[in-house]
């Protein structure tokens, strides 16, 4: 299982919120570029990009932050957060995102997410799947929907998928666990490779993960309150990750 640090990022700086709340957030850090520099020097290879200006916003807000992290790091970027048209797509590409993960338009516009898949790759694209109360929600959390988060993964598994980033918002930003119980539904329902995020806050949440068949899980408040101080999770890591 891989481990992806995260960076949330809020008019430029890294922050944090609780259950996807705006108003409800932390500061951690007016510098992402040494948020990320530090993680690349405890070993990661992995990070996971938010722009939460652009997931409320008509399109990508913080590209330069990204073009940023990808020139002067060598982490392989998965970015967020804003993505509503294929010209934002390709700024992400362009700007230095290794792969991009897409929900709201995957909701709004399946068939679009579709040919973007077949059109830039599987491996280039993650389908971002968040949900409240097992239901998906879009626009950076702030609307809800009607679709069964399974129900919304289903409709893309067959189709050359390759992972999928699964979110359970009530769990986000809590540090109370995980939703164990969401990906053990979703495993046993769906074979796919799934990364948990939100809610992540000791290692043994991590063991539990991984013991589940999780491929990877994305963390940040446990990094950035210290709940996971980050050389033990580079241990952790360095044992029980793969380079997939």
């Amino acid at each position: 299982m891989k481990i992806i640090p995260a960076i949330d990022i809020l008019s430029g700086r890294c922050v944090r919120l609780s259950q996807g709340d705006y108003s409800k957030q932390k500061i951690y850090s007016d510098n992402p570029l040494d948020v990320a520099l530090s993680f690349q020097d405890q070993g990661f290879n992995y990070l996971h990009l938010v722009d939460l200006d652009g997931a409320r916003s008509q399109g990508i807000v913080n590209y330069s932050i990204l073009e940023q992290l990808s020139t002067k790091t060598d982490l392989v970027i998965d970015f967020g957060g804003g993505i509503k048209s294929r010209r934002d797509l390709e700024v992400a590409f362009n700007a230095g995102a290794s792969k991009v993960t897409v929900g709201s338009l995957a909701v709004k516009d399946p068939q679009l997410f579709s040919q973007w898949i077949e059109e830039f790759g599987p491996e280039r694209l993650i389908l971002g799947a968040d949900c409240k109360d097992g239901l998906i929600r879009t626009s950076g959390w702030l609307e809800e929907s009607t679709l069964e988060v399974v129900d919304f993964i289903s409709g893309f598994a067959s189709g050359g998928l390759l992972e999928v980033v699964c979110t359970d918002i009530s769990k986000d930003g809590m540090l109370q666990g995980p939703s164990f119980a969401l990906y053990e539904e979703i495993l046993s329902r769906l074979t796919i490779p799934l990364i948990a995020s939100g809610g992540i806050s000791s290692l043994m949440d991590l063991d539990r993960l991984k013991a589940l068949g999780l491929s990877g899980a994305i963390l940040g408040k446990a990094i950035y309150e210290g709940k996971i101080p980050l050389n033990e999770l580079s241990a952790w890591n360095q044992k029980n990750s793969t380079n997939a």
